[in-house]
């Protein structure tokens, strides 16, 4: 299998001279092709810091990060964006759009192809919809919907695009055991239908089984990869 992401070394701190905070600190994990990995570990041990790197979410300047064959160590915004065009994000809050139903929030993702139509956009994210298991509530808005079901709209708007990659920080914070596992459950199926890649972010022991491998960051430290 191919890697997709290699971090070889890396480095990150917050602030600069005396207020410098480390909190990544010579970190190295290859993550190849539909694996799924799990990264665990307590609160403020740079979870969260490395997911937004590994998704050219935030700038970093020591180390090596290549992800998709893409440097991103002080990389240009233009390769940063070349990058998230590839991945899909899976956020603790939904942060699905009030004012818009379950499908017109997951076809938003499908906009900037310019190769589908406004019609096969909606048919593709009713297709993914329906695969995430909310064939009928296409047209339900989030605030009717329960919260396990807002976040397989947004397992659905993540994988409609088909990348290659998705990132998930706490999808499973604000649900209940049933819920949270069935989401991440679902995930895991349709990312190994696509091999599609999955790094997910998570204080969740209730779902590691779902994982190819669990990997601990402790005190900005990977201690197991």
């Amino acid at each position: 299998m191919a890697i997709v992401i290699d971090v070889q070394g890396l480095s990150f701190s917050f602030g600069s001279g005396a207020l410098t905070q480390p909190v990544l600190k010579n970190i190295t994990i290859s993550i190849h092709t539909g694996e799924i990995v799990l990264m665990t570990g307590p609160s403020g041990s740079g979870k969260t810091t490395f997911l937004t790197i590994i998704g050219g979410l935030r700038q970093a300047h020591h180390g090596s990060v290549m992800v998709l064959d893409r440097q991103l160590i002080n990389s240009t915004e233009q390769i940063k964006v070349s990058v998230r065009q590839q991945i899909g994000y899976i956020f603790q809050q939904h942060n699905l759009l009030k004012s818009l139903t379950a499908l017109q929030n997951v076809s938003m993702t499908l906009e900037m192809q310019n190769s589908m139509t406004e019609q096969q956009r909606l048919e593709h994210s009713a297709e993914m919809l329906r695969a995430v298991g909310l064939g009928e509530r296409l047209n339900y808005l989030p605030d009717q919907l329960s919260a396990g079901q807002r976040q397989r709209v947004s397992i659905a708007r993540a994988l409609v695009g088909q990348p290659k990659i998705v990132l998930a920080d706490e999808p499973t914070a604000s649900l209940d055991k049933q819920s949270g596992h069935e989401a991440v459950s679902i995930l895991k199926r349709l990312a190994k239908e696509s091999k599609t890649t999955i790094l997910l972010v998570t204080h969740d022991y209730r779902i590691l089984d779902i994982a190819d491998r669990v990997v601990e960051l402790e005190d900005g430290k990977i201690k197991n990869a």
